[in-house]
């Protein structure tokens, strides 16, 4: 007796992937992704294939998402310290044989050019999630101190390249993991003290400071000037300043509802500078005023706040300082880019989620989002 099975359909095959997926989390990314289309039609109007590059960018970073989601944490925590060895190895060997632009040397040819340091994004909270793993329930002050030199490392090495905005981006990553594995405030508020102490000291003494010739510890010359400049665009606005006050110019023109798409004049007349890069809040904010401004914020709000409910919801260790670190990363991303556009932090080169132009960038941001549903799925998943 012949016995016929049926053979299942597409949709029957293609339904484990995206069962468990996270609906708003994936609504909040879909939505900054529609933002980032539009704006980026707009701001690259004639940069050719800024586009068409954008959009195979972000169906790069989608199925980058798809592949990592699929991917459960316990295998993510095995991929941990070959991903930060390979991060690092990278890093070294750029600094010996990268290719320099513009005096940094941050890029890294093996038949195609990528920046090694996206890596340290991810393998960086992934290593200290994973140390913090092996020590559940007893960290201690020396547990804490192998977490800052694996941590001071990467940063060390990307600080060399120059590159200030990655390596506060991948330093930030990793003290987020440190904040959530029970970081003592003890330890914490001296730092914040020190901080607000320095930050108050340079706005009240700037004008001696910001004197050509004087130095400041740990900070190279042109770091120096974008702080100075920052304080006081106005000094030089045809050259240090210039970024900061077209920025500003854009923004506030503006208004409450914005000139309209493709009516920007700071955009199309090109006074915005790296308009489809780190400027293009400036951009977008000229043509879709205040009211595209809180709408943008709302998308970012969700995305984080979703974020941070997967972490609390999280069964191991691991997964929940991985989810929280990488939502805040998240919020990092868009507070530094939207506060150094708007003229309240300097100017560090540090991309805007989902809007700015740039491929790697694009995977580092698919890869975390990936992540975060990886986690999500698998409570779901145990909760069934």
């Amino acid at each position: 007796m012949n016995i016929a099975f049926e053979q299942p359909t597409l949709w029957q095959r293609a339904k484990p992937v995206f069962t468990g997926f996270d609906g708003p989390l994936f609504f909040a990314v879909l939505a900054l992704a529609a933002a980032g289309l539009i704006t980026m039609y707009s701001a690259g109007f004639d940069h050719g294939t800024r586009f068409s590059g954008h959009a195979r960018n972000m169906l790069l970073g989608l199925g980058v998402l798809f592949i990592v989601a699929q991917i459960p944490p316990q295998q993510l925590m095995r991929l941990a310290v070959p991903l930060y060895a390979l991060g690092v190895s990278l890093l070294i060997v750029t600094a010996v044989v990268g290719i320099t632009k513009k005096g940094a040397t941050r890029w890294l040819d093996v038949g195609l050019v990528i920046q090694p340091s996206e890596i340290l994004k991810i393998a960086v909270p992934l290593m200290l999630a994973w140390w913090f793993q092996r020590r559940e329930g007893q960290a201690r002050a020396s547990d804490f101190l192998v977490a800052m030199a694996l941590l001071a490392l990467p940063v060390g090495l990307i600080l060399k390249q120059p590159d200030l905005g990655t390596a506060i981006l991948v330093l930030s990553t990793g003290l987020y993991v440190m904040f959530f594995a029970g970081l003592a405030w003890r330890l914490i508020v001296p730092l914040l003290l020190v901080a607000a102490v320095g930050v108050v000291s340079v706005v009240m003494f700037s004008e001696s400071l910001c004197q050509p010739g004087v130095p400041w510890p740990m900070l190279r010359a042109y770091q120096k000037n974008r702080v100075c400049t920052l304080l006081d665009p106005g000094s030089d606005p045809l050259g240090k300043g210039f970024h900061i006050i077209q920025g500003m110019i854009a923004i506030g023109s503006g208004g409450l509802d914005g000139k309209g798409f493709m009516k920007g004049t700071q955009t199309h007349l090109e006074f915005i500078p790296e308009r489809t890069t780190d400027f293009i809040f400036a951009a977008f904010g000229e043509e879709f005023g205040l009211f595209g401004c809180v709408a943008l914020l709302a998308a970012f709000s969700l995305l984080i706040l979703r974020g941070l409910m997967i972490a609390a919801d999280a069964p191991t260790v691991f997964t929940r300082l991985l989810a929280g670190a990488i939502t805040l990363s998240f919020f990092t991303y868009a507070f530094v880019n939207m506060g150094m556009v708007s003229g309240i932090l300097p100017v560090v080169g540090v991309p805007l989620p989902f809007i700015s132009y740039g491929g790697t960038a694009m995977v580092s941001l698919g890869l975390g989002l990936g992540i975060l549903m990886s986690i999500s799925k698998s409570r779901r998943l145990m909760q069934s």
